[in-house]
């Protein structure tokens, strides 16, 4: 039945003032539709005691934190030693979002990527993985995590993935992970969903990146978590899986990646 599927929600922003009239009910509608896990995202460390309650108040939410590339140029950079710090919170699972956004923010290219470098180094010292947010920047973005991988390695995970193949091919070389968004079941979006397929599904996670990229059939509504159903079932359809057995690949994927959730999920 499809009740008793289980799936994970790997990036939302539960945060974010759309849900603050229904946030209790939001999460009981994921765990309702079979999602068992959220990860919710600050992307303004300035905001991470709102995150971090969230999490606290929540048993099937995770967080992680980070700086925005977007905001990277208008919020305090961060350091190596605050991220690690809080990292130390139980349910702190991964580092960032963080990553280059060069469609509306080019100008802040430099800065940027100054941040993307800190995030880096504060995911190699704690071990939790990196959460990239990657738009226009491709070329920049590959040669960044390249180099940084050489100088020691770390886990990662390339969020909303709908870049091109190139990035793709360099973020599965590094052995990183590819996310499913909504995106990828818009009816234009069949180059990225062969991007997709031609990944080892043992490297696919799925996310909502909720409120934003509903996907169908609630195109136009606020997204949440409940919707993973939809992006995990194209998943399935892509990699011409039956859908339970997509979903238990998708969480056995999370759980290889976001050890500390899984692990907190098996003492709790």
């Amino acid at each position: 039945m499809t009740e008793t599927i289980q799936i994970t929600d790997s990036h939302c922003h539960l945060d974010f003032d759309v849900f603050d009239a229904e946030r209790d009910q939001v999460v009981q509608r994921a765990l309702a539709a079979g999602v068992t896990r959220m990860v919710t995202i600050c992307t303004k460390l300035r905001l991470e005691p709102q995150v971090r309650a969230i999490a606290e108040a929540h048993a099937p939410v995770f967080y992680a934190a980070g700086t925005h590339p977007m905001s990277a140029a208008d919020e305090r950079m961060t350091t190596v030693d605050e991220l690690v710090t809080l990292s130390r919170h139980p349910k702190f699972v991964g580092i960032g979002e963080t990553g280059l956004d060069y469609h509306y923010t080019a100008d802040t290219k430099a800065v940027q990527q100054q941040s993307l470098r800190i995030h880096i180094a504060a995911a190699r010292e704690t071990g939790l993985p990196l959460i990239i947010h990657a738009r226009d920047a491709d070329d920049d973005m590959a040669r960044i995590l390249s180099e940084e991988h050489a100088n020691g390695a770390f886990s990662c995970v390339m969020h909303c993935f709908s870049s091109g193949p190139g990035l793709a091919r360099a973020a599965l070389d590094l052995g990183f992970y590819l996310s499913m968004s909504g995106i990828a079941a818009f009816p234009r979006s069949s180059d990225l969903r062969e991007i997709f397929a031609a990944a080892p599904v043992e490297r696919i996670l799925v996310e909502t990146d909720a409120p934003y990229l509903a996907p169908p059939p609630h195109r136009g509504r606020t997204n949440e978590p409940a919707y993973t159903v939809h992006p995990a079932k194209l998943g399935a359809e892509v990699f011409g899986m039956d859908w339970p057995d997509f979903a238990a690949q998708t969480q056995a994927n999370f759980n290889r990646l976001f050890t500390k959730a899984a692990q907190y999920r098996a003492a709790a």
